[in-house]
């Protein structure tokens, strides 16, 4: 679809606050796919699997922001 927001590794990683390294896991998992390349040959992901991705990842490892005292 042409509306669909698309990001490269670094700009989902940046996104989401977690490392390159972190969204090529979520590709090896399979809790995300590469869905085209760029002009340049970086891989391409759609905006909504990355936040679907992070979300997924994110509630299995029950991660808790616990307030500073």
């Amino acid at each position: 679809m042409e509306d669909e927001t698309w990001l490269t590794a670094r700009e989902a990683a940046e996104l989401t606050g977690v490392s390159i390294v972190t969204v090529y896991s979520w590709v090896r998992r399979g809790h995300l796919n590469v869905e085209g390349l760029d002009h340049r040959g970086q891989k391409l992901f759609r905006h909504l699997d990355v936040a679907r991705a992070e979300k997924a990842t994110r509630t299995k490892a029950k991660r808790v922001m616990v307030p500073a005292d």
